[in-house]
Order: C-alpha cells, then structure tokens, then sequence
C-alpha cells in the first residue's frame, strides 16, 4: 500500500477469539511473543523486552537453516491493552532496509478482538511484501498459539 504521502506503507488487519489483554500480553511479553513470532519455521529462541516509551527490545530470530540474526527497537507508545508502537530494525540490515515503525491497535469486539498493524516507511516494494508475508505467518502463529492456550 502506498500512502497518502507517497510512502510504501503495510496495514493489516485480524480478528482473534480472545479477550484484548489476552492479546496484548501475547504481543508483549517475552514467553508468550517468543511462542509465535516470525514467519513459519522460524523460532525465536531469545526476546527482551522493556516495555515502557523509551524502552528497547530486541529479538533473536532463528531461521530453519541459516545463522541466528537480531531485530531491535524502542518503544514510542505503550498503552496496555489498546496499544503499543515501537521502531523496528534489523541489527545487520540487508540493502533496501531501514527503520521502520510499527503500531499494533487492539479493539474489543465484546469476546473477540481485532487486531490492526500498520508499518512503515519501507524503502522498497520487495522489503514492504518481506514483512507483509513475515505478519502475515506470524499471525497465523499468533492465532494458533492463542487457540492452544485457550483449550
């Protein structure tokens, strides 16, 4: 999607059958986040997180087969359960990237939740569809990990 301004931005949007704590905590925390996040076939075996405006996280991402490679960011706005938005970088960036920002929106939808990112700017057309395709796993994850605990 390209934005009012120009920009190749990402919005997304899904609804999960779960209380918007619930979903925030799984957005935040790092057991839960390290449960589903990254597309499929990756693990994330480390996540820290300080989950405060100013605060930096920083994710391990452990691909099927390749070597272990890091993400990082500051949180900008952190408004539990409604909402957190943070920079988002790789530590070793591949051309075409640079930071980008993303916002996770939760509303209630009375038991339900609907989940809204948006991301950008990205640089190129290729990184834009790279996290697109990258969310859309991980949400998927997210949404089978969230049933899972649920049972």
């Amino acid at each position: 999607m390209t934005s009012p301004t120009g920009e190749l931005t990402l919005a997304m949007m899904r609804v999960l059958d779960v209380a918007r704590a619930v979903v925030f905590r799984a957005l935040t925390e790092p057991e839960e986040l390290a449960m589903w996040w990254g597309p499929n076939g990756f693990t994330t075996p480390s996540a820290v997180i300080d989950l405060r405006v100013g605060g930096h996280y920083r994710f391990g991402m452990q691909p099927p087969e390749g070597e272990l490679f890091y993400l990082t960011g500051e949180y900008l706005e952190v408004e539990p359960p409604a909402r957190v938005t943070y920079t988002f970088r790789w530590e070793d960036p591949a051309p075409g990237d640079q930071e980008t920002v993303v916002t996770l929106s939760l509303a209630e939808l009375g038991e339900s939740t609907e989940l809204s990112l948006t991301q950008g700017p990205f640089a190129t057309e290729d990184r834009q569809a790279l996290h697109h395709d990258g969310w859309t796993d991980g949400f998927q994850r997210l949404e089978r990990a969230l049933a899972t605990a649920a049972d």
